[in-house]
């Protein structure tokens, strides 16, 4: 057997040489899915000389020759963390990014401590946004929504596995929880918006996210967005507030475009990268 810290680096240099950019990471956080422990115990383990079984060395090994194909790091470990919470996500749901988590931030700060204030997801994907409001709202009334029946799954056991009292239905966001118009305060959207023919650099964005969670429609992206939020316009309340994620690229032209689709206080949002990331606008 191999002691941790060999292991670690060579799995380590077998993941730089495939381009994976966080390589150490990566195969600390495989390492301690193999040995099914957290990573921090991977790392005490490896202080004391502790050497895995036989058993996780293969598995470890099997693991870091996938990775090393580019399969995302999420879809091997079954999970994607996404504020405080653990997500699970696999093949057929797009996996949460950090930078989604500020349309969270802007979410929160609408409706504070409002008591029942009603919030609806569209586009929900794993779940992740609707699920992170209720857990740090509790007193929120959260639905969501999704097309695809196979990301509709895995939010669905989401919403199960942790416990949170999230609607979520199957179908799609445009016509989305009929009979609720004119009564939401907040609706917010991670919809597709990279523009058609823009295909992503990276492969595990390119070869493993589902196509139908990333294209906007058109050449500029913005057809499917636009759309949502006229969804968004007719179910929320007067004053009500929309909040979208959008691509780096779409920081002045949807904006722009709301304002012309009669939204008012709209405003732009920098992620903590400084990138354009996320839209406000009332209706």
């Amino acid at each position: 057997m191999t002691g941790v810290r060999a292991l670690l680096t060579s799995a380590a240099q077998r993941l730089s040489t495939a381009g994976v950019p966080s390589a150490a990471s990566d195969a600390r956080l495989l390492l301690a899915h193999a040995w099914d422990v957290p990573v921090g115990e991977v790392q005490r383990r490896q202080v004391l000389g502790q050497e895995p079984e036989a058993g996780v060395e293969q598995r470890f090994d099997e693991l870091v020759e996938q990775r090393s194909t580019r399969v995302p790091l999420q879809h091997l470990t079954g999970a994607a963390p996404f504020r405080s919470l653990e997500l699970h996500v696999g093949p057929g749901v797009f996996v949460p990014r950090p930078e989604t988590e500020l349309l969270v931030d802007l979410v929160l700060a609408e409706v504070g401590d409002r008591p029942a204030a009603q919030v609806v997801d569209l586009c929900t994907g794993s779940g992740a946004i609707a699920l992170a409001i209720k857990s740090e709202t509790p007193s929120a009334s959260v639905a969501a929504v999704e097309l695809d029946p196979m990301a509709h799954a895995w939010a669905v056991r989401n919403a199960e596995l942790l416990g949170l009292d999230v609607r979520i239905d199957c179908g799609p966001a445009e016509s989305a929880f009929a009979g609720r118009e004119g009564t939401l305060d907040v609706v917010v959207s991670n919809p597709p918006y990279i523009p058609v023919g823009m295909v992503p650099i990276d492969p595990e964005v390119r070869d493993h996210d589902p196509e139908a969670a990333l294209y906007g429609g058109s050449d500029d992206g913005l057809r499917i967005p636009l759309e949502v939020a006229r969804r968004a316009h007719q179910l929320l309340c007067p004053g009500g507030l929309l909040v979208m994620e959008h691509a780096d690229s779409q920081g002045d032209s949807l904006p722009a475009a709301l304002a012309r689709e009669g939204w008012t206080d709209v405003a732009d949002h920098a992620d903590l990268a400084g990138r354009p990331r996320a839209v406000t606008a009332r209706r």
